[in-house]
C-alpha cells in the first residue's frame, strides 16, 4: 500500500472520542466501536481529558456522559458544539435519564445512546449518527411530548407559527424529527438532495438554534409539527 493510499484512507476515517468515566462501560463502548473498520476511536475519563485530547484534534464524533468526576458532559456539548459546529454529538445515558438526555440536546446533542445497548446497536447507532439521523428512542420522543404538552399555551397552536415556517420547512422538520436522513427526507418529498442542506438553514436561523435536537425540540414546544 502506498503513502498516498494510506493518506487517502486515513482521511475517510471517521473519528470518534468516547468520554465516560466507568472504565467497563467505557471498554465496552470503545470495543464495539472499533469492531467497524471505519472508526477510529479515542476515550477519556474525565472532563480535563476530554478537553485536553479536542483541542489537540477536533473529532467527527463525541460520545459523552453527562454525569463526569470533574464537571458535567453539559458543558462539555456546549463548548464542542461552540467551537466545533460539524461535531456529531450523542450523549451516553441509562434508560429513565430523559431530563438529563432532554438537557444535553438543548444544548446541541444529536441524540443519544443507552449504555447498555448491545456491541451492533452501539455502531449502528453511530453510523446513524454520522448519516444525518437524530437517534432519540421512543421514550425520549415521548417524554418531549408530555414536556410540551405539560407547557402553558398562549395561543392556539394553529396560531403558534412565529418562527413563519413554510408548509415545505414543516414537513422537511417532521422528517428529521423522525429521524431520517436528508436524502430520505428528499425522496420522500420528491425535492432535490442538493437543496435540503439549504432548506435546513433556514429552519435553523428561523427558530434561532444550531442542531436537530434543538430545532426538533423548538418545534414541539411551538406545536408546529407531532411527533
Amino acid at each position: 500500500m502506498t503513502q498516498a493510499h494510506q493518506d487517502r484512507e486515513a482521511e475517510t476515517k471517521i473519528t470518534i472520542l468516547v468520554v465516560e468515566d466507568d472504565a467497563p462501560i467505557r471498554w465496552r463502548v470503545c470495543d464495539a466501536l472499533r469492531q467497524a473498520p471505519e472508526f477510529v476511536v479515542s476515550e477519556a475519563a474525565t472532563l480535563a481529558e476530554a478537553r485536553s485530547l479536542l483541542n489537540d484534534n477536533p473529532n467527527r464524533v463525541l460520545l459523552t456522559d453527562i454525569r463526569l468526576p470533574d464537571g458535567t458532559g453539559i458543558d462539555l456539548i456546549r463548548e464542542v458544539r461552540r467551537k466545533q459546529p460539524e461535531t456529531e454529538i450523542m450523549v451516553i445515558s441509562i434508560l429513565g435519564d430523559e431530563e438529563s438526555v432532554l438537557s444535553a440536546i438543548m444544548v446541541g446533542a444529536n441524540g443519544y445512546l443507552l449504555k447498555d445497548a448491545f456491541p451492533a446497536d452501539i455502531v449502528e447507532t453511530v453510523r446513524d449518527l454520522v448519516r444525518g439521523h437524530s437517534p432519540i428512542s421512543a421514550s425520549i420522543a415521548r417524554f418531549i411530548v408530555k414536556r410540551t404538552q405539560a407547557a402553558p399555551q398562549s395561543a392556539p397552536l394553529s396560531n403558534l407559527n412565529a418562527a413563519r415556517l413554510t408548509p415545505r420547512e414543516i414537513d422537511i422538520l417532521w422528517g428529521i424529527a423522525k429521524g431520517f436522513s436528508y436524502a430520505d427526507i428528499a425522496d420522500h418529498l420528491g425535492i432535490s438532495r442538493q437543496t435540503v442542506p439549504g432548506h435546513i438553514k433556514n429552519i435553523y436561523r428561523k427558530l434561532e438554534v444550531n442542531t436537530r435536537g434543538e430545532a426538533v425540540f423548538e418545534a414541539l414546544q411551538q406545536g408546529l409539527i407531532k411527533v
